[in-house]
């Protein structure tokens, strides 16, 4: 039986002026930046079969999606172009539908065990992180996922209720400043222990009602999420990745759509900082989608924003990163202090989305207006409550101010970006203290003594955090 003739796709092509080589040549540039290397193979023949009614297969569809969006882009027309819209399955469907099937109660506990056991950490630590086994999902996976958690109800005999959740969200809210202060690395072990026994435990309990059972849900989300972004802090990228799945699917069985949106955001984040804008793209496309966007506060809202910002200026999309900084600002204008707003986002100010911006600048070649942010957004930070924070901004201050030939300002930023890295446990911090002497290297012959105690300096704080 003859297939029907792909009229969708066949148009999007039309409209971009693409013939069925040109698109096979831009997908595989695509496929490349995504690590799809079965996809550099793609011909013309391969794009006239799927326009004559064959379906891609493994990747192939939302790598295509991808390239058209960004072929869309390049011509003015900003739109994500999505499966349906060239008439192809959701390559998510499937993935979805796994999504649903796991119970985040039993990963909770089994990655918890994984994490305190040193054996089976060593093994996770020495996996790459995996662009082919994280989940990305299409734009109505939640939402699917959402419903069919609210089918699901527990049968332990003991019951919880509004003072367990509110004693894990205090438990939740000293690790966060915990690790805003401290790094990281500092204290995980106590937070993956209390996440896979108590924790657990209250998922695992009745409740008096559905309310109480979302926000339980809720919390634990939140935690996991910490537990994700502490190991992303500690450059321990597979595990990071892993406790972020897990808070992704308790955010769906809670049906929290912003708590979705900022794991989405820091799966972005982390994206974006290990090299894949492209992927880094979708998440922050969907972290900003929907009820994710529309239904957090202005400040979460805002944190959404401008890390969709940066991950549109690493993708090449200058002008909608721009609008994307201005919408972030005036989203933070909007937050009030008494808001009714989540207590994760405690740390984000005008420090915050300064030190963002400033990224977003530097990826646009803006190297005086990344300066001018980092410096605003070390001069607006209470250093002490946020000294990681703090030390990163530094760190990476320090880096555009050498990019710019002021060699004498950047030794003096780096030399406070180790005064702040006392006691802070971070390999992000590390990070920009190991770029320093990369980039202070051409100098260090003619550096005189103030160089070369500076270089002493971060070699110390090398041997100490690793």
């Amino acid at each position: 039986m003859p297939r029907e003739r792909n009229t969708l796709l066949e148009g999007v092509l039309q409209q971009l002026g693409w013939s069925q080589a040109t698109t096979a040549r831009h997908l595989q540039r695509v496929a490349v930046e995504a690590g799809a290397e079965e996809l550099k193979a793609v011909s013309a023949s391969h794009v006239n079969q799927w326009v004559r009614g064959a379906h891609p297969a493994g990747p192939a569809t939302r790598i295509l999606c991808e390239t058209l969006s960004r072929g869309l882009s390049g011509r003015g027309i900003p739109q994500v172009v999505t499966a349906a819209d060239i008439g192809l399955k959701d390559p998510d469907d499937q993935a979805g539908s796994a999504l649903r099937d796991i119970d985040p109660i039993a990963q909770l506990v089994d990655l918890g065990g994984t994490d305190l056991d040193p054996e089976r950490r060593r093994t996770l630590k020495g996996a790459a992180f995996s662009l082919a086994g994280m989940f990305l999902p299409s734009d109505h996976w939640w939402q699917d996922t959402a419903t069919a958690a609210h089918t699901r109800r527990t049968s332990a005999s003991w019951q919880v209720g509004p003072d367990d959740v509110a004693a894990l969200r205090e438990m939740t809210q000293l690790l966060s400043q915990r690790e805003q202060r401290r790094g990281g690395a500092d204290g995980r072990s106590a937070l993956v222990a209390y996440l896979r026994t108590d924790v657990a435990s209250y998922l695992s309990a009745r409740f008096p009602n559905q309310r109480t059972r979302q926000e339980m849900f809720t919390a634990a989300g939140e935690l996991a999420y910490l537990a994700g972004w502490t190991a992303f802090d500690s450059s321990e990228h597979a595990l990071a990745q892993k406790w972020l799945d897990v808070a992704l699917r308790l955010s769906a069985e809670a049906d929290d759509a912003p708590l979705a949106g900022h794991i989405l955001r820091a799966q972005a984040h982390q994206t974006l900082d290990l090299g894949h804008p492209v992927q880094a793209l979708r998440l922050a496309e969907i972290s900003v989608a929907q009820r994710r966007y529309t239904d957090a506060s202005p400040r979460e809202r805002s944190l959404l924003g401008v890390v969709h910002a940066r991950s549109l200026a690493a993708a090449g999309h200058k002008q909608q990163a721009i609008a994307a900084l201005l919408r972030a600002e005036d989203d933070l204008r909007h937050a009030e202090l008494g808001d009714d707003e989540p207590a994760r986002v405690f740390f984000f100010s005008e420090a915050s989305l300064a030190h963002e911006t400033a990224r977003t600048l530097q990826v646009l070649g803006d190297l005086r207006g990344a300066e001018r942010e980092f410096q605003r957004s070390v001069r607006t930070r209470r250093a002490q409550p946020f000294a990681r924070t703090h030390a990163v901004t530094l760190g990476l201050l320090g880096a555009v101010q050498i990019q710019r030939g002021a060699v004498e300002s950047a030794c003096a930023t780096w030399s406070q970006a180790l005064d702040a890295m006392q006691g802070v446990q971070s390999g992000r911090a590390l990070d920009t203290v190991i770029q320093m002497r990369r980039s202070l290297s051409p100098y260090r012959g003619r550096g005189g003594t103030t160089l070369a105690r500076l270089d002493d300096r971060a070699r110390t704080v090398i041997g100490r955090v690793r």
